[in-house]
């Protein structure tokens, strides 16, 4: 099945304009009606937590409602909903889109892929007997950067059930697992993307089932420095960061998320 990426993240929060305040401060840009978009209008959408709108909720304190996924084309939509409408219901929205849960109860969403492109270059470095890529004296810490997320990069999943939500996602939707954290769970791609992974899973107990991160792709390793020096000068002092895993080789901007 061609999904191409993680589209959206949908959660029901208790404060909306604290949750608003925080995703602009961590470089989204308001898009209205609770959307705050990176570059490439990959987003997180917030709702008030009793909005009727919103898919039921995980048995768990997890604010997390719902994983849009993009896909290439119709087809794959089509598809999508044939193999999931074998054994659970499916919905099918007015503009082509299928909703449905996964094997513990994650809210699903398919749509076409919509993503604008991103014409900004990448990160310049120097180093020592190399090329200069970057000027001399030509400050590589700009206070005045655009330091906007690119994309959506993945999400983490907390399960209490690693091998039967990894069979699902393998098995149903076609994600290939291409690495695997020993005492842990399976990094997960689709086979639209050529991303290390889009999906992570974590086996946990029962009670903390829900989200456990969400990451953007931001310009380079100073952005992600920088961005985070950012976000704590504006008053988040929850900011944890830099990472990055030893396989694969996504820069990621990490943000813990409820």
């Amino acid at each position: 099945m061609n999904i191409t990426g993680l589209d959206a993240l949908v959660f029901g929060v208790d404060d909306l304009a604290a949750c608003s305040r925080f995703l602009l401060d961590y470089g989204l840009t308001d898009a209205g009606d609770g959307r705050f978009e990176a570059l490439d209008g990959t987003a997180v959408q917030i709702r008030a937590r009793d909005d009727a709108s919103l898919p039921p909720p995980l048995p768990t304190r997890t604010q997390l409602r719902q994983t849009v996924y993009r896909v290439a084309d119709a087809a794959t939509l089509d598809a999508i909903a044939a193999e999931l409408g074998r054994d659970r219901p499916v919905r099918r929205l007015a503009d082509g889109a299928v909703e449905a849960a996964d094997d513990l109860g994650f809210a699903l969403r398919f749509q076409r892929d919509t993503r604008q492109p991103v014409a900004l270059g990448a990160e310049v470095v120097n180093l020592p007997g190399s090329t200069p890529a970057r000027p001399l004296n030509h400050v590589a810490v700009d206070d005045a950067a655009d330091l906007r997320p690119r994309t959506l990069s993945h999400v983490v999943y907390f399960v209490p059930d690693e091998a039967r939500a990894t069979a699902f996602y393998r098995d149903r939707l076609g994600f290939r697992e291409t690495d695997r954290l020993l005492g842990a769970g399976p990094f997960l791609r689709p086979a639209g993307t050529p991303e290390h992974h889009t999906l992570f899973l974590i086996q946990t107990p029962p009670f903390l089932q829900g989200c456990e991160h969400f990451t953007f792709h931001m310009t380079g390793p100073g952005a992600v420095l920088q961005a985070g020096s950012r976000l704590q000068a504006r008053g988040h002092a929850s900011f944890w960061g830099p990472g990055r895993h030893r396989m694969g080789s996504n820069w990621f901007w990490y943000f813990k998320g409820p």
